[in-house]
């Protein structure tokens, strides 16, 4: 879904918001907790993330970008973690970009990065590593919630 933004750009322009989903994928291996991470297009670990399609809802986007990014289909998509968002240039256009991440379980498959999208890596790391592994603060923070939740739901 595409909307224009009240806000403004360094131009001057409304910006653009963009919509987007993604998951913080686990795994139980050898009695902890893992998290799926990718390496983008830009070399930074990070979560599979995408934007919708169609009339799909934000966890069916989820669910379809972890699998199109890495090859794992999760077997539950959870609870929704929380939405990070932030404002980048494109081409000289301002957008206002909003990505909202959901728990995801998957026990089984081996990742195959999707490289035609950019996706260079993927690995299983222990969540607290895969946290620090993330550059990007708002994502970081997102696997270190996924975490708590686990912990205090039981998964």
């Amino acid at each position: 879904m595409v909307t224009v933004a009240r806000g403004r750009g360094r131009n001057g322009t409304a910006a653009r918001i963009e919509r987007s989903a993604g998951g913080v994928v686990v795994r139980l291996l050898a009695g902890d907790w893992h998290a799926l991470v990718i390496r983008d297009p830009y070399g930074k670990w990070s979560l599979p993330k995408g934007h919708i399609e169609g009339g799909e809802s934000l966890r069916e986007t989820a669910a379809r970008e972890v699998e199109e990014e890495t090859g794992i289909r999760p077997e539950v998509v959870g609870p929704k973690i929380d939405t990070v968002d932030w404002t980048f240039e494109c081409e000289g256009e301002t957008i206002h970009k909003f990505c909202t991440f959901f728990l995801m379980r998957s026990r089984t498959g081996d990742p195959v990065p999707q490289r035609a999208e950019g996706i260079t890596a993927c690995e299983w790391l222990p969540v607290r590593d895969a946290a620090e592994r993330i550059p990007y603060r708002d994502t970081s923070e997102v696997v270190r919630r996924a975490l708590t939740r686990i912990e205090e739901e039981g998964w």
